[in-house]
């Protein structure tokens, strides 16, 4: 054990000891306090699905499916002012502005971590309902980007390990010939020059943010791709190199000498100070993203699944053991988002999709001790439904207005497989396409609303996934 990591633990024991002196007896009988974790990788819709979640609970009208509401146990929701005064608040209004108002648009994507507290007035069930009175549950929801998340696969890691993974996957990836080339100019066994790793990372940087555009989820370290007031910082200016002598004073020492101080300030905070603290988590995935991104694309966020289910896997590694400190998180979904992009008829082939990704991950990640769920939803519903005449026969599509023309148009993305195997299979040989398989994803913009009273925005299952996160807490 390293003095950082001995110290820390004192630390964190101190303060334990420092919580359990001045908590106040009645601590027992205090609200409870639901901790839910929203993520997602690339482009999953984190802001709106926490936007919708939160108007719909407010407004219920659109919950059937979350028993507490379609029963009336849940008399009032209302925003209170969250409990950690460090952390950024999710600026719900403005976000909730974005899609409702007069010119509907999708807010801004997730760069930090944020936070909101929803509490719920419910009034209890069973057979000592009659003779308990309401109370109140906290929701803290926890709003983090999804790369953060994948960050936690490098503290199992050392800089060569992390290094090697990552130059074998570069060759496959965009620009990532273009990081191997100002690699080849480089000596990494020569004496740091700052320009030189400069040069380097920002190479790095770039090829993963190509790779993130084409659809790619495992792209660490995740702060390379949101720096934040990190930007231009030593603890990002590394790249991976590969194996080699790695002299003192020279740039491959230094390379690994920052690799490790990105784990120790970066990761290992986040992880210690908020992560472990999450009772339930939502991860959102684009999967239909994925498809359309080709076989390599699925077959990346098939590993990048398995690695965050390892964060949830607290025996797995010392440290996580530690931050954890025995607890687990509860339930942990994992949403295939963007289902209004289908058809109703389709959603089913999502779904199954979606359930054998998260599969194939318990199955590499070890994963036990929480229940799983994969679900296809649609936060905010941005289409209708309609049939069509095609070449003699019937097509089901859907209809939106599009992102970057305004106009209305219908859209038929293909056919999703019936089994899962038939995408599983050649994502997993390494295809480069899918061959006869044709999958095409539409960028629709939020339609204009109408909300009657006590309605929230239009979505798929967001009530059958809140069901599952939170209902039995309900």
């Amino acid at each position: 054990m390293g003095l950082t990591d001995f110290t820390d633990q004192i630390a964190r024991g101190v303060g334990n000891v420092a919580g359990a002196v001045t908590r106040p007896l009645t601590a027992p009988f205090s609200d409870p306090v639901i901790r839910l974790g929203v993520t997602g990788l690339s482009r999953a819709g984190k802001t709106v699905f926490i936007t919708s979640l939160v108007a719909n609970l407010m407004n219920r009208g659109r919950m059937p499916q979350l028993r507490a509401a379609a029963n009336g146990a849940i008399q009032t929701a209302y925003l209170q002012p969250q409990p950690d005064d460090t952390l950024p608040r999710f600026d719900y209004e403005t976000y909730l502005g974005n899609l409702t108002g007069q010119d509907p648009h999708w807010p801004e994507g997730t760069r930090h971590i944020s936070e909101l507290r929803l509490s719920l007035r419910v009034q209890p069930s069973g057979m000592l309902a009659g003779l308990q009175g309401p109370r109140t549950v906290h929701l803290d929801i926890v709003d983090y980007p999804g790369e953060w998340l994948l960050d936690l696969a490098l503290l199992d890691q050392d800089f060569a390990t992390w290094s090697r993974a990552a130059l074998a996957r570069a060759p496959g990836r965009p620009k990532g010939d273009a990081y191997l080339a100002a690699l080849d100019a480089a000596d990494p066994a020569q004496k740091l020059q700052e320009p030189t790793a400069r040069t380097l990372a920002d190479a790095y940087t770039a090829h993963l943010q190509a790779a993130r555009a084409a659809g790619y989820s495992d792209c660490t370290p995740g702060r390379f791709l949101l720096p934040g007031d990190l930007a231009g910082s030593p603890v990002l200016t590394f790249a991976p190199l590969p194996d080699g002598v790695a002299p003192r004073g020279s740039l491959a020492r230094e390379f690994e000498r920052r690799f490790e101080s990105y784990k120790r300030h970066v990761v290992r905070p986040f992880f210690r100070d908020h992560f472990a603290k999450i009772d339930r988590q939502v991860v959102l995935v684009d999967v239909l993203g994925a498809i359309n991104a080709g076989p390599r694309a699925l077959d990346d966020l098939r590993s990048a699944m398995a690695d965050i289910l390892t964060a949830f896997n607290p025996g797995r590694n010392s440290f996580i053991s530690r931050i954890f400190n025995g607890r687990r998180v509860e339930r942990i979904l994992f949403a295939a988002t963007k289902a209004d992009h289908l058809h109703h008829t389709q959603h089913p082939q999502l779904t199954a999709i979606t359930q054998a990704l998260l599969r194939d991950a318990q199955d590499r990640a070890d994963f036990a001790g929480a229940r799983t769920e994969a679900m296809s939803i649609a936060a905010l519903r941005t289409t209708v439904e309609q049939t069509v005449d095609h070449d003699g026969g019937t097509l089901d599509v859907v209809r939106g207005r599009l992102l970057d023309s305004g106009k209305e148009a219908a859209f038929y993305p293909g056919l999703l497989p019936t089994d899962p195997a038939h995408l599983l299979s050649p994502a997993r040989s390494g295809a480069e396409n899918w061959g006869e398989g044709d999958y095409k994803v539409m960028r629709f913009a939020p339609s204009h609303l109408t909300l009657k009273p006590g309605e929230g925005p239009p979505h798929i299952r967001l009530d059958k996934a809140a069901e599952f996160l939170i209902g039995d807490r309900l």
